[in-house]
């Protein structure tokens, strides 16, 4: 099992099912940061992901585990980078 260098504990491994746009399965969840019926941003063992839809719900909840289950219709499913790397103009030329 892959170590995290932050806190050299084990990694939770990362792994996304969606079935027909409506059932989102993801594991290596590390913690749920917010959600709406809109939107639900998770910090995960790969970075910050959102999941945007309409009429979205947390069914299972189990961070001790690492798993989160969402229904509702996806529209996207969104990483974003930890932080910014340099400067504006670093992230505009780079």
């Amino acid at each position: 099992m892959p170590m995290n260098p932050q806190n050299q504990s084990p990694e939770l491994p990362h792994k996304l099912t969606l079935d027909s746009r409506h059932t989102l399965s993801v594991s290596g969840v590390m913690e749920v940061e917010s959600f709406d019926e809109t939107m639900v941003a998770l910090r995960t063992t790969r970075g910050p992901m959102t999941v945007r839809g309409k009429g979205l719900h947390l069914q299972q909840l189990s961070i001790g585990g690492g798993e989160v289950l969402v229904d509702g219709t996806v529209d996207a499913i969104i990483y974003e980078d930890d932080a910014p790397a340099g400067g504006f103009f670093a992230r505009l030329f780079g």
